[in-house]
């Protein structure tokens, strides 16, 4: 996956309080927000006899379910490093987007299946009210400003997770507008169209779902950074002083930050404090411009091949 959040000055400077806090705030702010439009477009669409506005109502549900999850996943990811969690505990982040993938799955198949049922007995789709529009415009309204409100907080701490719950939140905008679109039709004579609304919100929040899910999953697992990011790694590394070389660069993904094995080349003259020295000056350079989390240096002699990981051919029987 691309890198979403580029590297600057400011970002490297930010702290794992300042993002806690900012991610605390947004996430309240969505629930707050949530919680108000899920009331309303449940009661108003049972009252309105639209599946729609229900629909939409339980994709409100299905945010507010995952802000929750958002604040236990930020609260428990600013531990400490431990005995049991060397690195620390930042992957709860990466664990909380593959909840809510999994999250947004489930909801929309369900939404997927309601649409169908509804689908398969046409002359049985009520005619809603016009009340349901204008809760539809409201919702759609709302949401559309929770999320530019959310994407700009997460660029700005650089949280994934955080650009995963705002984009969760665009996807009800999405669906709100939709919505809309069916209800209008449903209006103008065309009931069907509001059980066809809420199929194409539930395969909208479907497909988010699987991507998001799919992204966490692979992040779980080991996932390196992309080329451009281990690129700019390298150039920090290249461009310490005493450095002569730089190969076998290799990265992993840890929460939104990065783990780092690097080997460097020195003069094979040095003595093992010199080379010791450089390593250490290397580290602290790409710790403190790139979002690196922690760096393993291996120092290499200078202009000699490097074995370290060529294959150990197998012994022959005996």
């Amino acid at each position: 996956m691309i890198n979403q959040f580029p590297e600057d000055s400011e970002a490297s400077e930010r702290t794992s309080g300042e993002r806690a806090a900012a991610a605390s705030r947004s996430t309240w702010v969505s629930v707050g927000v949530n919680l108000a439009l899920t009331s309303t477009q449940i009661v108003a669409g049972v009252l309105t006899k639209s599946q729609g506005l229900v629909a939409d109502g339980v994709h409100s549900l299905s945010d507010l379910i995952a802000d929750f999850v958002v604040l236990l996943a930020n609260h428990h990811s600013q531990k400490d490093a431990d005995e049991d969690h060397p690195y620390g505990h930042h992957r709860y982040e990466t664990a909380a987007s593959l909840v809510l993938g999994l999250l947004l799955l489930a909801v929309g198949l369900g939404m997927l299946w309601s649409a169908v049922v509804k689908l398969e007995r046409p002359d049985a789709i009520p005619q809603v009210h016009m009340a349901a529009l204008w809760v539809a415009l409201g919702a759609l309204t709302a949401k559309e400003l929770l999320f530019r409100y959310m994407l700009a907080v997460a660029k700005r701490v650089k949280s994934s997770m955080l650009v995963a719950n705002a984009w969760h939140a665009r996807s009800d905008a999405a669906s709100s507008l939709v919505v809309g679109l069916g209800i209008i039709g449903n209006l103008a004579g065309y009931p069907i169209l509001d059980p066809i609304a809420a199929a194409i919100v539930g395969f909208m929040v479907t497909k988010m779902g699987w991507e998001f899910g799919w992204d966490a999953l692979h992040d779980l697992m080991d996932r390196a950074v992309d080329d451009e990011e281990v690129a700019a790694i390298r150039q920090t590394l290249a461009g310490t002083p005493g450095v002569e070389g730089v190969h076998d660069i290799r990265t992993r993904k840890m929460g939104d930050m990065v783990v780092v094995d690097a080997h460097i080349e020195v003069d094979a003259s040095l003595t093992v404090e010199a080379g010791h020295d450089i390593a250490v000056e290397a580290r602290r350079r790409v710790m403190q411009r790139h979002r690196v989390l922690n760096l393993m240096t291996h120092v290499d002699p200078w202009s000699r091949p490097d074995g370290d990981h060529e294959k150990v051919a197998p012994s022959a029987p005996g």
